[in-house]
């Protein structure tokens, strides 16, 4: 069982320790959140069969039926054209263990129905960050048995030939410590950085008071700042290091020139490199920095001048933005041009609008001076994009929202910006009923994307602040019906976070987790999802149903790898959930 130290005792007592041989025994044809629901909140399981047209309720340890109920009528999949009926139990509130039974199918694993379900899982998925530090050793003591010495000190960055400058010349060693490392990978790439912190920030300014005491066990842990904040600084020092200080422009990424191989991150020893600036790392970067200096400025005492480092930052690099705003980062091209060719993740764009309005976004909310966007086009006549690291500008269309009363922001920029997420998140809820696991996650094959797990935590996040501009319940019961599907309401019948549910994700493509030895994969790490695209050619899908192509294999990067920009939601979504239903 994959879960921290400081959290055994309380999943034992709940029971969501369960061996293989046990989960073998439920019915994998009843998919429901495996971790469990709110006393309040709607209730449903999924059921994926033919048999049956009555359920029943029973307590996991007496077996005492608490509640019995009829099946829905038959939904079915636009995807697979399989049939399922929701089995909906929501006027069960009591606190407790619960199974679900179905005549002639069989018993779901066990499942709680508590204040604080997710708290769990929404501390788990932020400690997946802590797993992914790089340039420092993971101590038993906060690693549990994923402790692991330190890799990539990268205190000797080299600067590729795409990257030189003034004072800077090719192979010149640079410092570019910490960070985290990507994904499965081990490199560190500014624009997955970028949504990846901007996601991480906005659950601070949207939910600080959720945050004074979320303990994670990490090593700043009871420092007098909250450890969201302790695990953003991480990877925050090390996007300093990227900016070029002569010039302002951000380096795009640091690589190694190949990816390394299946290793733990201490035998990794090839050089790394720096490699080209580019418009979209720089952008990304000064949204990062202008936001960041906002949530540091109240802990300056904890973090001597970081805010105003921050700050200088996100000039400078707005400065270069402006001054070089067609420069591309375009691999295929450079690699015709300089050596080493680098073939590591592109993260290439071919428009910068979006990162231009989440900066401006950033840059204004955080300075109060307009001119940062009175002469750019934030796009609002256009449908709401949902965000994506090459599609970022709803991030700043989340901070103007978040402080359009403080900024005073004109009555009809404030109700455009409204209507445009509102009127989203009323298409992602058209036809819920009609869906065949009552989630608005899959209504349409293209949620079924390169990370489609993140694909359903961002929908969720764009509920909640639906949520929040409208106190409509029907947008926050649509975040929680996503969060199910995260957690096995879904048609592949997996739990997507590691360490977590009866039927789990134990081969995520990830480096760490399949060198160390170890039979549990490091926990709290969202696996990508379903993907019927299938780019890595693994043999272990069940088929080209967009919904179900998904394989628990480490080969499976297309399906089952992890990464930083699909954590984010996933902790954003949870912890968002938690404060709001407290």
């Amino acid at each position: 069982m994959k879960v921290f130290p400081h959290l055994v005792a309380s999943l034992a007592v709940f029971g969501l320790f369960l061996s293989p041989a046990l989960a073998q025994q439920h019915s994998d044809a009843i998919r429901l959140n495996q971790i469990g629901f709110y006393p309040t909140a709607p209730k449903m399981a999924v059921i994926a069969a033919e048999e049956g047209d009555a359920f029943e309720i029973k307590d996991s340890k007496s077996g005492k039926t608490i509640l019995k109920g009829k099946l829905g009528g038959v939904r079915t999949s636009q995807h697979s054209g399989r049939h399922t009926r929701i089995a909906d139990f929501s006027g069960l509130r009591k606190p407790g263990s619960y199974i679900i039974e179905i005549a002639g199918l069989g018993k779901s694993a066990t499942f709680r129905i508590a204040s604080r379900v997710h708290r769990d899982v929404a501390e788990a998925a932020l400690k997946g960050f802590y797993y992914q530090r790089a340039s420092v050793e993971l101590p038993e003591k906060f690693a549990g048995k994923w402790a692991r010495p330190a890799g990539h000190p990268d205190d000797k960055v080299l600067i590729h030939a795409s990257a030189i400058s003034e004072g800077r010349p090719e192979n010149a060693v640079i410092s570019s410590a910490r960070g985290w490392y990507d994904a499965g990978d081990y490199n560190k790439y500014i624009v997955n950085s970028g949504i990846t912190m901007g996601t991480l920030l906005s659950l601070y300014e949207d939910y600080p008071l959720y945050f004074e005491d979320f303990n994670l066990n990490i090593p700043e842990s009871n420092n007098g700042v909250p450890d969201l904040l302790d695990e953003v600084a991480w990877n925050l020092r090390w996007m300093l290091t990227m900016q070029d200080l002569a010039d302002g422009g951000v380096y795009h990424k640091l690589t190694n020139p190949r990816f390394d191989g299946m290793v733990m991150p201490d035998a990794a020893k090839n050089p790394r490199y720096v490699v080209q600036k580019g418009a979209a790392a720089t952008l990304d970067f000064v949204a990062v920095m202008a936001q960041a200096s906002r949530v540091f400025k109240n802990f300056d005492n904890k973090f001597p001048g970081l805010a105003d480092s921050c700050t200088t930052a996100a000039v400078k690099g707005w400065e270069w933005a402006r001054k070089h705003p067609a420069v591309m980062y375009n691999q295929d091209a450079m690699n015709k041009q300089f050596d080493p060719d680098v073939v590591t993740g592109a993260y290439g764009d071919r428009s910068v609008k979006d990162e231009w309005i989440w900066a401006a976004s950033e840059m204004y909310a955080t300075t109060g001076k307009p001119e940062y966007i009175k002469e750019i086009d934030l796009e609002l006549q256009q449908p709401m994009a949902l965000p994506t690291w090459s599609q970022v500008k709803t991030l700043g269309y989340y901070t103007l929202l978040r402080f359009a009363e403080k900024l005073k922001l004109p009555a009809e920029q404030s109700a455009a910006l409204r209507k445009n997420v509102l009127t989203y998140c009323d298409q992602l809820l058209s036809d819920l009923e009609k869906q065949p696991y009552h989630t608005v996650m899959g209504k349409t094959a293209q949620d079924y994307a390169w990370g489609s797990s993140s694909v359903a935590a961002n929908q969720g996040i764009a509920l909640m602040y639906a949520h929040s501009l409208s106190k409509d319940q029907k947008y926050l019961q649509a975040a929680l019906g996503n969060l199910d599907y995260l957690l096995g309401r879904n048609a592949t019948g997996y739990c997507f976070l590691t360490g977590f549910g009866s039927k789990r994700v134990m081969h995520p493509h990830h480096r760490p987790s399949i060198a160390d030895g170890i039979v549990d994969p490091v926990p709290g790490l969202l696996s990508g999802g379903p993907n019927p695209g299938q780019q890595d050619k693994c043999t272990g899908y069940p088929n080209k149903f967009a919904d179900e192509s998904f394989a628990d294999q480490d080969c499976s990067y297309a399906s089952n790898e992890i990464a930083i920009n699909w954590n984010a939601p996933m902790v954003y979504l949870a912890a968002a959930l938690e404060a709001t239903m407290k």
